[in-house]
């Protein structure tokens, strides 16, 4: 199933699968999940605060990364979805498969120039990083290298979403091929990870309260996601594995937002776009969602800011060639079900 479920901010309940209604004072996202974590959680806060400013409601479809674009898609000759967020390289999937209008929001020039599509399809919103996460309460140090996630004693206990279908899962898969220097030496390390892997996850948030609880020892997820997770989650530690040179990276997995083409209330959705890239959303992204902003001009000072920069100390973080990402990841994908038999 690709799309997890569906929450709603400000409406009725919907109906998974069903279409989501439609009036002249809503307007509908769909969204990667992770913003919406938590309660109180900074989607809820801004889309709150934006009916109060604007007398427009938000309906809120929420599903994994790549689950959401195939909706979209799937509507594209009746959209019903007005904005998309999602994480790369679905975003620029749906630019590429003429799923997004241009739209230059208010505030996008304090955006950097590489974290927006050079034709005004999507720009980032919140920025973010791909990580793994453990069980303290079980494995009492994080993992240090991708090796160590080999032995016998982790059979049955990780698990991480499923490349193509969640923005995280695709994450892993492109991890690994830098962390191992290649494609075919990350693929042999997959291969013999799939002795250990419990098996494919179309999300990646389930996986956090299944590691919480002990029933897996390490999963995969995001920065924002998985710090977001932890006060309802306590058990749960972030980590970044070395490959073989002994180095730990990542790399940023920004959410990004589009308008949709044909949206249904694009004036809504335009304005709800512009909402949250204010200089007031941004500056509570860090206090509430976990995340980092992505305006240049707002630099956070809370604790939350300072313990995200202190947990990726020693991290080197290297950017991904997004296009060359987009146009292999057919062909990886199916490679990844070859070598891992999912």
């Amino acid at each position: 199933m690709l799309i997890k479920k569906l929450a709603i901010a400000g409406l009725g309940l919907a109906v998974l699968g069903a279409a989501p209604a439609r009036a002249a004072d809503v307007v509908t996202i769909y969204s990667a999940d992770g913003l919406h974590d938590g309660s109180p959680n900074w989607y809820q806060n801004q889309f709150d605060a934006f009916t109060k400013a604007t007398g427009v409601k938000v309906q809120y479809v929420e599903g994994g990364s790549g689950g959401v674009v195939e909706r979209i898609a799937k509507e594209a000759t009746n959209p019903q979805a007005d904005v998309l967020v999602t994480l790369p390289p679905f975003i620029q999937k749906a630019a590429a498969d003429g799923l997004l209008q241009p739209y230059t929001p208010a505030g996008a020039d304090q955006v950097a120039t590489e974290q927006k599509d050079p034709k005004g399809l999507y720009l980032a919103l919140v920025n973010n990083y791909m990580d793994f996460i453990y069980d303290s309460a079980v494995v009492k140090e994080a993992p240090k290298t991708f090796a160590e996630l080999l032995d016998p004693k982790y059979k049955g206990k990780i698990q991480y979403s499923t490349p193509g279908q969640a923005g995280d899962g695709t994450a892993v898969m492109i991890q690994v091929f830098h962390a191992y220097g290649s494609k075919d030496a990350g693929f042999d390390f997959l291969g013999k990870l799939q002795a250990n892997n419990v098996g494919p996850s179309a999300s990646t948030g389930k996986l956090t309260a299944l590691v919480n609880k002990g029933e897996l020892h390490v999963a995969n997820g995001d920065l924002q996601m998985n710090i977001s997770q932890m006060a309802q989650d306590p058990n749960i530690r972030v980590f970044w594995p070395a490959g073989p040179d002994g180095k730990r990276s990542t790399f940023a997995l920004p959410y990004y937002v589009g308008l949709v083409k044909g949206a249904p209330n694009a004036a809504a959705g335009k304005k709800l776009i512009d909402f949250l890239l204010t200089k007031e959303a941004q500056a509570t992204v860090t206090s509430v969602a976990q995340g980092l902003p992505v305006r240049k001009d707002v630099t956070p000072t809370d604790d939350a800011y300072k313990n995200l920069h202190k947990l990726m100390e020693g991290v080197t973080i290297w950017t991904p060639d997004w296009s060359q990402v987009l146009t292999d990841l057919q062909a990886d994908v199916a490679k990844w079900h070859q070598v891992t038999g999912s």
